[in-house]
C-alpha cells in the first residue's frame, strides 16, 4: 500500500495530520507494508525568508484581525497539537519561505532520509520557532537527519539543485486539484484531505487492505464434486447400475 501525502513544513495541521496517521499505523497489523511518500506544497511562495513580524502579527495583518484574536483562534490549534504530544511554540515563530526546504527533502530522499528531514523540519518550525527558510538553519535540520553537513550546504548552495523534483510534485497537486494541505492519497485512489482522526485514517487503511487483498466470494450451488478434474486427475462418476 502507498501512501503520498503532499505537506507544507509551515502548516501546523500537516504536523497533526502527520501525527494522526503514524497513530493509526502503530495500531495496523499491515503496517510494514505501507510505504510513504511525502510530496511537496508551498502554502505561500511568495514568502520571504526573513520577515521582521510574528507568526501572529503575519496573521492578524493577512485575516485583517488583531494579534489577540489570533492567539485566542490559535489556542484550538495549540490544544489539538498537546493533545498529540506536540507543544507549538508559536510566541517566538515567524512565517518563512520553505521553497529550500522542499529541494533539501527531495535530496534526502535519494538517501532514504526523507521520513527524518520532514520530521525534523516540523519539529524544528513548530516546537522550536526556527526559521526553516534559512540556509544555516537547514543545515542544522540535516545534521538532526543524519545527513552530511557538506552535502546539504552543497545542495542548498545551488538554487536549481532538486528544484525539478518540487515543481513536479506542485505540477502534480494542480492536475489532482489539491488546494489545501495536508492532503493523503492512498494507492492513487483514496484521497484523505486535512488532519483527521486516528480513526478515520485506521478505516481508510483497512479499506484500502481489504481491497487489494479482496477474495471472490459467491454461493456455490454444486450438488455433486463428481464430473470436475483436479491437479490428480478427473473424477468419473461410477455406474452403479448392474
Amino acid at each position: 500500500m502507498k501512501i503520498e501525502i503532499w505537506s507544507d513544513f509551515v502548516c501546523p495541521f500537516c504536523y497533526i495530520g502527520k501525527r494522526r496517521l503514524e497513530l493509526a499505523l502503530e495500531q495496523f497489523p499491515h503496517k510494514d507494508q505501507v510505504q510513504i511518500e511525502y510530496k511537496s506544497f508551498e502554502l505561500d511562495p511568495h514568502a520571504p525568508t526573513h520577515s521582521e513580524q510574528g507568526i501572529y502579527e503575519a496573521l492578524a495583518a493577512k485575516y485583517g484581525s488583531t494579534v489577540e484574536q489570533m492567539k485566542q483562534m490559535n489556542k484550538g490549534l495549540i490544544q489539538q497539537a498537546a493533545e498529540l504530544g506536540l507543544s507549538f511554540e508559536f510566541e517566538g515563530m515567524k512565517p518563512t519561505n520553505t521553497f529550500d526546504a522542499h529541494r533539501l527533502s527531495k535530496y534526502a530522499k535519494t538517501i532514504g532520509k526523507d521520513k527524518e528531514i520532514t520530521e525534523k523540519l516540523l519539529s524544528a518550525y513548530f516546537t522550536k520557532s526556527k526559521n526553516v527558510g534559512d540556509i544555516d538553519t537547514l543545515v542544522e535540520v540535516a545534521l538532526e537527519a543524519g545527513i552530511e553537513r557538506e552535502k546539504a550546504l552543497e545542495v542548498l548552495s545551488n538554487k536549481t539543485s532538486y528544484e525539478q523534483e518540487v515543481r513536479n510534485d506542485q505540477s502534480l497537486a494542480k492536475q489532482y486539484g489539491i488546494q489545501g494541505v495536508p492532503f493523503f492519497l492512498l494507492n492513487q485512489k483514496y484521497a484523505i484531505s486535512g488532519a483527521q482522526s486516528p480513526e478515520t485514517f485506521a478505516g481508510a487503511l483497512q479499506k484500502v487492505w481489504d481491497e487489494e487483498h479482496q477474495k471472490p466470494m459467491f454461493q456455490d450451488l454444486t450438488v455433486s464434486d463428481q464430473d470436475v478434474c483436479i491437479d490428480d486427475g478427473c473424477i468419473v462418476p461410477q455406474n452403479t447400475e448392474k
